[in-house]
């Protein structure tokens, strides 16, 4: 057992490389129910959830890591990959829908050269539609997320989200 309360049999390298998860496995790893708090905070973290980070929760909690991958690729919020500088967000909800989301995709992915769920060549850019941003009244609507914040761009059509996308590369 280690000074923080759980046990774990990883490696001083592991605990090095994931010293920044440290304090949440110290609040959660033994508070049953805690593995999506515990998933979203090591995804807030790292950007993504990595293989080894899912060894070593499962190490850290107990849970096998067949039952996290599990929970990991049930709900859509987490990430088995890392993202790019910028996380695209495109509203697929109903009034984005009857306002022309489908098109504002075919803009992104065609500036882009990727698919839902596909990172550029690059890494700057990552592209997820999402259910719904809450933003109904700017339909169509995207969100990009960055380390910088989120920003939210409202009544898109192809020639202003490429040329918001124009402006963000320039950026990065």
């Amino acid at each position: 057992m280690s000074e923080n309360g759980f046990e774990c049999n990883c490696s001083q390298n592991r605990a090095n490389q994931f010293k920044e998860l440290q304090p949440v496995l110290e609040q959660y790893a033994k508070v049953p129910g805690s593995l999506i708090t515990i998933l979203q905070k090591t995804q807030d973290i790292y950007g993504y959830l990595s293989a080894d980070a899912i060894n070593y929760i499962s190490e850290a909690t107990g849970i096998k890591p067949a039952k996290i991958y599990g929970v990991a690729t049930f709900y859509a919020q987490f990430r088995l990959k890392p993202i790019g500088k910028y996380l695209v967000m495109l509203c697929q909800g109903t009034a984005c829908h009857v306002n022309g989301s489908e098109m504002i995709e075919e803009a992104v992915c065609e500036y882009l050269d990727i698919k839902d769920g596909e990172t550029t060549e690059d890494g700057v850019f990552t592209l997820n539609n999402v259910a719904c941003l809450g933003c109904c009244s700017l339909a169509p609507v995207m969100m990009v997320k960055s380390a910088d914040g989120d920003e939210t761009y409202g009544n898109l059509t192809k020639d202003s989200v490429k040329k918001i996308l124009s402006e963000i590369r320039e950026r990065a």
